[in-house]
């Protein structure tokens, strides 16, 4: 076990926890005993107690279960923004026993094809402005308004035109109507070992898998997440990364509503309802990515707001620029501290300890998490300060890539006993026991926080009848750490007469916005090795050079 970080763990917390074994739905159950009055729920106005939701969540698992015919193990797709729809959907699938398959909202067509034909999914809970991109994919769907749960007149102006929008006409079933269905699911009996959710990371091949978690891989990072903030129901947290990120369903859904905390939605990231909100609810805590505290703090307007109520910003998935974290903490005194972790941990493996945190920094091991760098070649371990694959055991691993044998094999290594997940980052340990970052293994690009995988992205490329060879890489940029870019060969009867603003054009449209790439460059060829592997990582220099001259 690697202790070196102990020195720098908080001495008002044990280095170890127990995982409760009761399940991801006991919390809410137990939430809404203890503060049945008690607000959970912020939405532009609203507010919606623990006992609204409970209620809320059985009508809804009872609906899933009966007209649905929904049963435990069933694939549910749960496709929508951040709304009290979609926790109330996550619960209520959690409640009939069924995993939950959390979709990126930004996804379209294709990708959702993928997903439900490869997991089975049998019914989906979807945003209504997004129900074009799944129609006719699902026999079984509810269909939700943000707009149902708005006050009558909400205190915020230039609210998102999603959130406003009134209930429309479509062929499936309403949100109101499977609610009013008022069904009574069946006893509950989940236990902590079923599986409870599959989210989806995209693929180093091309093509996403989905992770098998169980309750009991949420359960530790959610209850590993409340201690380390010393988490109590009198806390506020601003919701404003998505829900069907690991990030931001533990940090932002889950675990604050376990500990009774309440929670204030934001459906699109808006640095002036955000601050407005802050002061509005009092907020104490905010878990985001660093672009949003970048823009958060660019805002011009900022000290007009009295935001003092903030006692924790955190987040991860890219670094804060030095400069604004040593800003931050000129103006409201708080350190930024960072996490890491993948969507096959469930987020956080390590946390930046918050009476002593690095800034660019990784952090240390989170409870009961053993965590080495390793040689990716020998697969033996690596001193202190050398640069290796970081590797991580712990309670909140996935379980395997669904029906993936193969590649679920290849993602874990034994070493001193014990098994650890190979997360294909490139990092050091310091004296300290803190982890860096270094470089990647895998090709994966980090645009805004989320990970795109270039081999992704050159699949759809290929679908393009005009492109006949195409090599995606990563280059920095300023706003969103780094950018999307493809280098595309095109067939030669299609040279001349396809723009590449025509490409990225078509390729908004079968791309998820984050994935798409935002530049295009034609090439006549691309440098390759003598068997023909493009050399994605020289065009990647190239580019690194280009934009420092």
């Amino acid at each position: 076990m690697n202790t070196k970080h102990y020195p720098s763990w908080p001495d008002r917390l044990p280095k170890t926890l127990t995982v409760p074994g009761t399940t991801v739905y006991d919390n809410l159950l137990v939430s809404a005993k203890r503060y049945p009055d008690k607000v959970a729920v912020h939405y532009y106005g609203a507010s919606y107690t623990y006992n609204d939701l409970f209620l809320e969540v059985e009508g809804l698992a009872g609906f899933l279960e009966h007209a649905f015919n929904v049963k435990k193990g069933d694939r549910v797709m749960l496709y929508m923004q951040n709304a009290p729809q979609y926790i109330i959907s996550l619960y209520a699938i959690l409640r009939v026993g069924a995993v939950v398959v959390p979709i990126n909202p930004m996804n379209k067509k294709a990708e959702l094809e993928f997903c439900i034909n490869d997991c089975g999914i049998k019914a989906g809970i979807v945003g209504q402005e997004i129900y074009e991109n799944v129609q006719g994919l699902l026999p079984s769907m509810i269909v939700a308004a943000y707009s149902d749960y708005l006050p009558d007149q909400p205190p915020f102006s230039n609210l998102p035109d999603e959130v406003v929008a009134p209930a429309k006409e479509h062929p499936e079933v309403a949100w109101s109507e499977a609610l009013a269905a008022s069904k009574i699911p069946s006893e509950y009996t989940g236990k902590r070992d079923d599986v409870a959710f599959l989210p989806y990371t995209s693929g180093t091949t091309g093509v996403p898998k989905g992770c098998v978690h169980t309750h009991y891989s949420y359960q530790a990072n959610t209850f590993g997440a409340a201690h380390w903030i010393n988490g109590a129901n009198s806390m506020a947290h601003l919701a404003a990364l998505p829900f069907f990120h690991v990030t931001g369903v533990i940090h932002s859904l889950l675990m604050p509503l376990t500990i009774g905390a309440s929670i204030v939605i934001l459906t699109r990231w808006n640095r002036e309802h955000a601050a407005a909100m802050i002061e509005r609810h009092q907020i104490t805590n905010w878990v985001n990515i660093s672009t949003m505290v970048v823009d958060f703090l660019a805002n011009p307007h900022i000290h007009d707001y009295d935001i003092a109520s903030l006692k924790s910003i955190s987040g991860g998935g890219a670094a804060l620029p030095e400069a604004v974290g040593e800003r931050l903490h000129e103006w409201l005194g708080l350190q930024y501290f960072e996490g890491y972790g993948l969507t096959e941990t469930i987020s956080q493996t390590h946390f930046n300890p918050p009476h002593a945190p690095k800034l660019q920094c990784l952090g240390i091991p989170s409870f009961d998490v053993d965590s080495r760098v390793i040689d990716p070649v020998t697969l033996q371990e690596l001193a202190t300060g050398e640069v290796g694959e970081i590797v991580v055991n712990g309670p909140q691993v996935f379980q395997e890539y669904y029906n993936r044998p193969e590649e679920t094999a290849e993602a874990f290594m034994e070493l001193d006993g014990k098994q650890f997940f190979r997360t294909g980052d490139m990092g050091l340990m310091d004296e300290d026991g803190y982890f860096f970052m270094v470089d990647r293994i895998k090709r994966m690009i980090n645009a805004s926080g989320y990970n795109v995988w270039p081999s992704e992205v050159e699949s759809h490329l290929y679908k393009h009848p005009d492109i006949q060879q195409a090599c995606v890489i990563g280059i920095p940029d300023p706003a969103r750490g780094e950018n999307v870019k493809a280098f595309v060969i095109l067939h030669p009867e299609s040279e001349g007469k396809v723009t590449e603003e025509e490409i990225i054009a078509w390729a908004k449209e079968q791309m998820a916005a984050y994935k798409y790439p935002r530049l295009v460059e034609f090439r006549r060829s691309l440098p390759t090795t003598a068997s023909g592997k493009i050399l994605w990582r020289q065009l990647q220099e190239e580019e690194g050079e280009r934009s420092r001259s």
